[in-house]
């Protein structure tokens, strides 16, 4: 059974940072991808950046740019975001998710394992 859990969400100021984790377990695919998706009240969840297993494919959302990055430990058991410069726009509960992309790889409808998520909010 496939389960991704994540972590590392909190609060933080305005300009700090975060690293969120998402720790998966049981066996995917190796051309599966990783992506970390975003949901704010009352709004559609959005991609917020992906990544291919075998790291040779990135992609984030304009809107984060500069500002995040992901990224994997060696054993590919843990994928990470790290994000910088947050902003209150940036609040949201962050979710990974595992699946077979063939697009952009930003879309949730696209992915097939999700975990529960991490809240991260960012006080201006």
């Amino acid at each position: 059974e496939v389960q991704l859990v994540e972590s590392g969400g909190g609060l933080v100021q305005a300009g700090g940072s975060l690293r969120l984790s998402c720790v998966i377990s049981g066996r995917i695919p190796d051309d599966y991808y990783i992506g970390w998706f975003r949901q704010a009240p009352g709004r559609m969840r959005e991609g917020v950046a992906c990544m291919s297993r075998s790291d040779d494919y990135r992609r984030y959302r304009d809107s984060v740019k500069g500002r995040f990055t992901i990224s994997s430990d060696n054993a590919k058991t843990t994928v990470y975001l790290e994000m910088n410069s947050l902003k209150p726009e940036d609040t949201a509960v962050y979710s990974c998710a595992a699946g077979w992309v063939r697009g952009y790889g930003l879309a949730d409808y696209e992915y097939s394992y999700w975990g529960q998520g991490t809240q991260v909010t960012v006080s201006s």
